[in-house]
């Protein structure tokens, strides 16, 4: 009897696995507003698979990515391997009549309003626009605004008398007051601290900010008295004071009407043990109810950078490093607890861990290969050699360094990065990145682009 039941045991493990398995679309019937979708998952590498009648190619793993393309309407699609058929409908939207596109309008006001940031994180952005490469700054709440137009969602915001910004009106709440007259600065002072050069200005009111990465760091206050066009603006010659062009992360805050600036001294690398003492971050990105992205084969996104993470932490305390991780188990970690727990324990690097994937109208066979998203130009460095040594080491394709407005990159403490390894949904790159192999490779190129960075 024990034996009879290992034998049927081993036959349905073997259908299970040759089951025809669709990671996407995950319904048998969707809706797609695009010209062509795809078909990505598993199946029996020794069954040819149809999709309506064309045969699609299959990995050796049994993983697979199939595009095709949509009509209007209803599209009917069965798949077939061997004696089984699975069927999807997907509907793609008729194209609506075009109305034609009304701009928005600005509306100037006759006389300037006064608002407040209503929450800590309000972003200034250069354009009005709620996306994209364009925030200036980030500001606490309580941070006096003067406005003298609105489009749409956004108010303008007047800095000095020649510059304007934009803030979205979810950031802001209506102050009923006069209007502000310049702010007061008084001077700054220069403190002594082992790990940061900081500064404390002293302004009478709280007043909008922005700092600026270059050899020299810049800090300008707006709407301040007797200066030109009502900014002061300090200049710290970063470079030739650290001896270096790297920064290494920055902070500025208020403290009262106090504002404190602290720049990161870069730290004394020991060229034998480069990473010895250097506190890092290490983010696996999603967790617990929110899985990422499916592999071909079925596999999380989340197990998988959980999996890189912890090779990595290994591999960076060998070396040693101080190491942070925002989850070490399959658990939820919000997008803000993850950039506080970098700033908490002060760490010089965040590096985030992630698989990658498309959406319709992409085709997943064409795209492969590693790319690193930063914000900030600081981390911009880091994430070149980093990505050097993950194309040569694991020879992933080099699908480039990118400037991204992801949360977990938008941290000017630290050198912030996120890495997407590979495609979960390319049946060669789910290959690789579901190899506990190549896992523990890639953690050693990381550790090495890191070493890279802080050496060269």
């Amino acid at each position: 009897m024990k034996k009879f039941l290992i034998i049927l045991s081993l036959i349905l493990f073997a259908q299970a696995v040759y089951a025809i398995d669709v990671v996407y679309p995950t319904k048998n019937i969707v809706t797609v507003n695009s010209p062509s979708t795809f078909f990505a998952g598993s199946s029996n590498p020794k069954e040819i698979l149809l999709i309506n009648g064309v045969q699609v190619n299959i990995h050796s793993t049994g993983g697979f990515a199939h595009v095709v393309q949509l009509e209007e309407g209803e599209n009917k699609f069965v798949l077939q391997s061997g004696d089984e058929l699975k069927t999807f409908i997907i509907n793609r939207p008729a194209k609506s009549m075009f109305k034609g596109y009304t701009a928005p309008k600005l509306v100037e006001y006759n006389y300037k309003k006064l608002f407040l940031t209503s929450s800590d994180n309000a972003p200034l952005r250069s354009t009005p626009v709620n996306g994209g490469i364009n925030r200036m700054s980030h500001f606490e709440k309580d941070i006096p605004l003067t406005v003298d137009a609105e489009i749409s969602d956004f108010y303008r915001v007047v800095l000095g008398e020649n510059k304007k910004a934009w803030i979205a009106k979810t950031n802001v709440k209506a102050f009923a007051g006069y209007l502000n007259s310049p702010a007061v600065l008084a001077g700054y002072d220069s403190v002594d601290d082992p790990q940061y050069y900081k500064f404390v200005f002293h302004l009478d009111k709280k007043t909008p900010y922005e700092m600026i990465e270059g050899e020299n760091f810049v800090l300008k206050f707006y709407n301040v008295k007797d200066c030109p066009d009502n900014t002061y603006e300090f200049n710290f010659p970063y470079t030739e004071t650290a001896g270096t062009s790297k920064l290494a992360g920055y902070s500025g805050s208020y403290e009262g009407n106090d504002f404190v600036l602290k720049i990161r001294k870069f730290p004394k690398i020991d060229e034998k043990h480069p990473l010895k003492n250097i506190t890092i971050t290490l983010d696996p990105g999603h967790g617990g109810n929110e899985s990422g992205a499916t592999g071909c084969c079925g596999h999380k996104e989340k197990d998988i950078n959980l999996a890189i993470a912890k090779f990595l932490r290994a591999e960076l305390h060998k070396r040693g490093a101080k190491v942070v991780m925002t989850r070490s188990e399959d658990r939820y970690t919000g997008l803000r607890e993850r950039v506080d727990i970098a700033n908490e324990n002060d760490s010089m690097f965040l590096i985030s861990i992630h698989g990658n994937s498309v959406g319709d109208g992409a085709d997943p066979n064409k795209h492969r290969g590693t790319s690193i998203y930063f914000y900030y130009n600081q981390a911009k460095l880091l994430a070149a050699n980093i990505l050097i040594e993950m194309n040569k080491q694991l020879e992933t394709r080099n699908d480039n360094i990118r400037r991204g407005s992801l949360a977990l990159v938008r941290n000017t403490n630290t050198l912030s990065i996120l890495i997407e390894v590979a495609y979960l949904i390319n049946p060669e790159d789910n290959a690789m990145l579901i190899d506990e192999q190549f896992q523990k490779r890639c953690a050693k190129a990381i550790a090495d682009g890191i070493e890279k960075f802080l050496t060269d």
